[in-house]
C-alpha cells in the first residue's frame, strides 16, 4: 500500500514539475528572448541578401536601359532606308553633274 501511495505521490510531483517546466519554457519572456536570438542570428544574412538584391536590381536596370536604347536604335535603322534612297539619288545626281562638267571641260580644251 505504501508503495502504491508513494508512486501516486511521485507521479503527482513529476507531473507538476513537468507542467512547471513547460510553463517556464513557454513563458513570454523566454519566447521573446528566443525571438531576439533568432533575429540577431538572421539579421546580418538578411541585410546581406538585401544589399545583393539592390546591387542586382541596379545592374538589371542598367541592362534594361541598354537593351531599350539598342531597340530604339534598331527601330530607327529600319526607317533609315528612306534616307539611304535619298542619299543614293543625290549621289547619282552628283555623278551625272560631274560627268557633264567633265564633258564640258573636255570640249573647251
Amino acid at each position: 500500500m505504501e508503495d502504491q501511495e508513494m508512486q501516486i505521490k511521485v507521479k503527482r510531483v513529476t507531473d507538476r514539475f513537468t507542467e512547471s517546466m513547460y510553463v517556464l519554457a513557454n513563458e513570454p519572456s523566454v519566447a521573446l528572448y528566443r525571438l531576439q536570438e533568432h533575429v540577431r542570428r538572421s539579421l546580418p544574412e538578411l541585410v546581406q541578401h538585401k544589399s545583393d538584391m539592390q546591387r542586382s536590381e541596379e545592374q538589371s536596370q542598367g541592362a534594361i536601359y541598354t537593351v531599350e536604347y539598342a531597340c530604339s536604335a534598331v527601330r530607327s535603322m529600319t526607317n533609315s532606308h528612306v534616307y539611304f534612297r535619298n542619299i543614293e539619288s543625290l549621289l547619282r545626281q552628283a555623278i551625272n553633274i560631274k560627268e557633264e562638267l567633265n564633258a564640258v571641260q573636255g570640249r573647251r580644251s
